[in-house]
């Protein structure tokens, strides 16, 4: 079952599995069987020598043969673990004996090791070394994995002994989490087509395997656009960039054998900083421009009729288990639990974050006026003014603060809050003794400060470059469990921060230095795990942002501004009238970021409520962003042909308002932390944070986790304050909630 999980959850850092052959479940699960029985010396050679199926060796519980990567051994590896994998669930199925929970239950969360492993070097190459021979196998193999994938969902034997264990949970001696492991595995069964028959199931996996086709497309579609709109500059267009984004942009440039120029690439990483900086306004234009259009250029990497056929399909499929809609499917199971609560909470924010945006545009159009600028402000002035009005208000400067936020010093930092707060000690191994992938990769065991018992290795692959795609996440190479022997964490962090000019430090925004708080947030969640069932590791996407938006409040600590925040030159502490200043600011702009996320998460949800027959995906996000009064300075964070979050994949699709549920959550958790006796590092309160909302991953509601935590549900009150805005209630409004 691991596997099932795996391959169904692959949709943001793989591809989209499910679906299906036109052949009977029982023949499906037979046949690949048949075919290597008739192989074996083949099958067997495959394993024998393939580097991608090989039990991981060397220190640490094992750790992946990243030097051993061949992205000719990935389809031969794929085929052999999918082959395996169906040979075990076929016996599992086909067991004589009565269902149980460890002859049936137990024995799927043991299944498919050895394509799990496969899933980890696909997930690499996928995520951080895409080159043009991977994804021409990823193209060929979505769709097979796709259909290994219902084999096993519509695997009828063996979804009626997954259905009697479930019948049976609460009369059995099933621990807690056994019977949650239960539920969570039926569940997978039932909201995924097992319970339907005949043509509608044959249906329903078609659907999936031509899915899987299209989510790998619109995700390849926009690396090309990434990859195929860099920008090249000369000396003369560089006024106003801060001189360590300058040199960067020369390093990038040279790697691209363009010595001489300034690479602009076409990424959040470099698009960010060039607007708020760049004097050029043609050239802010035309940065904007490339980015914000990617998937929208027409021609082969166009992305609009690969959204409209995903929208028909996603439409259908649901329909077919008697939903009204994608969204309603899609939270059935999720904190929200339906798409109208998701909506209310939006709703709630989104007259705040606008009247906020009106009032960012007219301070910064008054700046663009005093300077007789003769513009109206664009898009593409937006962070370029807002940086100007700033400094006036504020007396703060983006580029001063950038002087005392080195990459490496952020790390450490990092390590002392784990340090603090879960009581891990990180360590880096000897150079050589864990394989990496690329040379900018390095690693950290993972250590319990006190007992000094190993918990895991952190990998960091920090860096931009060709063949990774844009933005930063984390991934868990390794699930911690205890059911079957113990098995410690790997986990990872990604991003893409522009590498420095040899010998210089990396130096980053403040945005940019949250973000590297907030995934490090997801490795602390992989890292803390305490279940014993690789199914538990799991979660829902609107409570599992949570733990990482709440590790983001730890930047701006005592601890952290006072020894971590040093000038990149002096050596020296941040002063402490720039951290006043810093603090001073915290809201400032929160219009823009909210409003700006709030459009992405709303169009999502509309586009997945809204009948989707003949939908135009341009003109329905104009007309959407229309009605909602969308302020045209400004654009959603991600548009639709690029939103990988969604269309690449389903672990996000109708589900990006997720990030705002999770914020309801973040800001009443840090609450809780600010009235503690010791603050943010409050043993007590750190204590039960590890306990019930870090510790337990999938092993309890998450609903009644936050109240074990909290006491309560938690309020939108503490959420609005967080952003300076109105707070509903306050003169009888109504006030939403995210613990229900």
């Amino acid at each position: 079952m691991r596997q099932t999980l795996i391959a169904m959850s692959i949709a943001a850092a793989l591809v989209a599995a499910g679906g299906c052959s036109k052949e009977s479940e029982q023949v499906q699960a037979a046949k690949p069987v048949e075919q290597a029985a008739a192989s074996a010396a083949v099958v067997a050679d495959v394993a024998a020598n393939n580097a991608l199926l090989a039990e991981w060796e060397g220190p640490y519980g094992g750790v992946p043969a990243f030097d051993k990567m061949k992205v000719e051994d990935l389809k031969p590896a794929l085929e052999y673990g999918m082959v395996e994998n169906l040979a075990q669930i076929d016996k599992i199925a086909n067991n004589p004996e009565a269902p149980t929970f460890a002859n049936t239950i137990e024995e799927m969360e043991r299944s498919g090791k050895s394509l799990s492993r496969v899933f980890t070097y696909w997930g690499i190459w996928s995520g951080n070394m895409s080159s043009p021979e991977f994804r021409a196998v990823q193209a060929e193999m979505a769709p097979k994995l796709s259909s290994f994938s219902s084999k096993i969902i519509q695997n009828d034997k063996l979804f009626q002994r997954v259905k009697a264990v479930y019948e049976a949970r609460n009369d059995s001696d099933l621990t807690a989490e056994q019977k949650r492991v239960v539920e969570l595995v039926y569940d997978e069964f039932a909201t995924n087509g097992a319970t339907l028959s005949g043509e509608d199931k044959k249906r329903y996996a078609e659907i999936n395997t031509r899915l899987a086709e299209l989510h790998t497309k619109f995700a390849n579609n926009v690396l090309a656009d990434e990859e195929g709109y860099d920008l090249f500059l000369t000396e003369d267009q560089l006024a106003g960039l801060p001189e360590s984004f300058v040199k960067a942009a020369a390093s990038m440039a040279e790697e691209k054998g363009q010595k001489g120029k300034y690479a602009i690439k076409n990424t959040r990483s470099s698009m960010d900083p060039f607007l708020t900086y760049s004097e050029d306004r043609a050239l802010r234009e035309k940065v904007w421009t490339n980015y914000y259009s990617r998937g929208d250029n027409g021609g082969e990497h166009d992305n609009n009729a690969i959204i409209a056929e995903i929208l028909q399909l996603r439409d259908e499929r649901v329909a077919l288990l008697g939903f009204d809609n994608y969204a309603q499917w899609r939270l059935q199971n999720r904190m929200a639990k339906n798409p109208q609560n998701a909506i209310d909470l939006m709703e709630a924010v989104w007259p705040a974050a606008v009247a906020r945006v009106q009032e960012e545009v007219a301070d910064m159009q008054a700046v663009a006026d005093a300077e007789k600028a003769g513009i109206k402000i664009e898009p593409w002035d937006y962070r370029f003014y807002a940086e100007k009005v700033r400094a006036a208000k504020y007396d703060l400067n983006s580029d001063e603060v950038k002087q005392y936020l080195q990459l490496d010093k952020l790390r450490e930092g990092m390590f002392y809050v784990a340090g603090e707060l879960f009581n891990f000690s990180f360590t880096p191994v000897e150079e050589g003794s864990v394989p990496v992938f690329h040379e900018d990769v390095k690693v950290w065991e993972v250590k319990d400060k006190t007992s000094g018992e190993h918990i895991g290795l952190w990998y960091l692959d920090p860096f931009a470059r060709s063949g990774k795609r844009s933005g930063a996440w984390a991934s868990m190479y390794r699930d911690h469990t205890t059911f079957d022997g113990k098995e410690t964490v790997l986990a990872s962090n990604n991003s893409n921060f522009i590498k420095g000019a040899p010998g210089e430090p990396v130096l980053v925004s403040w945005d940019d230095a949250e973000t590297f708080f907030h995934e490090f947030g997801h490795a602390l969640h992989f890292l803390a795990s305490n279940v014993s069932y690789p199914t538990l590791n799991g979660g829902v996407r609107d409570y599992t942002e949570f733990q990482s938006q709440l590790l983001e409040r730890w930047l701006s600590t005592d601890p952290i501004i006072d020894n971590y925040l040093v000038h990149y030159k002096t050596g020296e502490p941040i002063p402490a009238e720039l951290v006043a200043k810093i603090k001073k600011a915290a809201n400032f702009n929160q219009g823009f970021a909210t409003t700006e996320y709030l459009a992405s998460a709303l169009v999502d949800m509309k586009l997945h409520t809204t009948d989707p027959e003949g939908i135009d995906p341009d003109k329905f996000e104009r007309k959407t962003l229309n009605e909602l009064g969308m302020p045209s300075e400004l654009v959603m964070r991600h548009r639709t042909p690029h939103f990988g979050h969604i269309f690449s994949g389903e672990g996000y699709s109708a589900g990006y308002y997720g990030y705002m549920w999770a914020d309801v959550l973040t800001s009443d958790a840090s609450e809780a932390f600010a009235e503690a006796e010791g603050g943010f590092y409050d043993k007590g309160v750190a204590g039960k944070l590890v306990k019930y909302l870090f510790a337990p991953r999938n092993a309890i509601d998450p609903a009644e986790a936050y109240r074990l935590f909290r006491g309560r549900d938690a309020g939108i009150e503490p959420l609005m304050r967080d952003r300076g805005f109105p707070v509903p209630g306050e003169k009888g409004e109504a006030t939403a909630s995210a613990g229900n």
